[in-house]
């Protein structure tokens, strides 16, 4: 019985769903965000993301794996989506998708990158542009929660133009610390000036590793490994950096 009711919710995670958009957001010159209707959306935990699955009229069919960017909030879910320029289907959904269109996702897909708010250590993020999104979503679930678990955010990005979820990252919660890193542009009267996130930047403005925080950094490959080698460095526990990464 045990068995069968395991058997039973993975396959009800992995089978596709049609999911209607019932909104579309501007967060940057090249990223939207999508609220989905998905009837029969099992839940999903923050940090955890959709396999999105697009059919042409001929049958072509292709997918892309997206991180949610919502708590949960019954059969509502958000999507924020990056436009990659020689991309196949983010322009597709940055560019074309509006409210009433339909679109094929399954999951939620992940276990390993997530955050509860059953845990109560403190948390390190840090985010390399678009990795923002599975982070934004352990803060909104955070917030839901109403837990008083500590969070720092460090959020490295190339200009204040790039900016994700900019309004409510200003708006800013109780508990948590937000710090930008700019790599190319840095907006007027800024003390650091533009450059790659260093070990400096990780030690000013992240938690002691003394403390044991839960720490998760998601972006590009090449920023992930580096800012994770880093956190090492630092002292970080390697099984308490949990890494997420997207890109060759």
């Amino acid at each position: 019985m045990a068995r069968a009711a395991v058997l039973g919710r993975l396959g009800d995670r992995l089978r596709w769903r049609v999911a209607e958009v019932t909104g579309r957001r501007v967060e940057s010159p090249t990223a939207v965000t999508l609220t989905l209707d998905v009837p029969g959306w099992p839940g999903h935990l923050a940090g955890q993301h959709v396999d999105v699955r697009l059919t042409a009229e001929d049958g072509y069919s292709t997918q892309r794996s997206y991180s949610i960017a919502s708590a949960q909030d019954g059969t509502r879910l958000e999507l924020t989506v990056q436009r990659i320029a020689d991309g196949e289907v983010s322009p597709y959904l940055v560019d074309e998708l509006v409210p009433g269109d339909r679109l094929e996702l399954r999951g939620p897909v992940g276990g390993w990158f997530v955050w509860q708010p059953k845990q109560q250590e403190p948390v390190l993020m840090v985010a390399g542009g678009s990795g923002l999104v599975p982070l934004m979503c352990m803060i909104r679930a955070r917030r839901a929660a109403g837990s008083r678990v500590p969070f720092r955010l460090i959020y490295s990005l190339r200009s204040p133009q790039d900016q994700l979820y900019s309004s409510e990252l200003q708006q800013g919660s109780p508990g948590l610390d937000v710090t930008r890193v700019y790599t190319r542009e840095a907006p007027p009267g800024t003390a650091r000036p533009a450059g790659r996130i260093t070990p400096e930047d990780l030690a000013r403005h992240g938690w002691p590793p003394d403390f044991e925080p839960h720490v998760y950094v998601c972006g590009p490959t090449g920023f992930v490994e580096k800012a994770a080698a880093y956190l090492v460095l630092l002292g970080h526990a390697p099984e308490r950096v949990r890494t997420e990464r997207f890109g060759g």
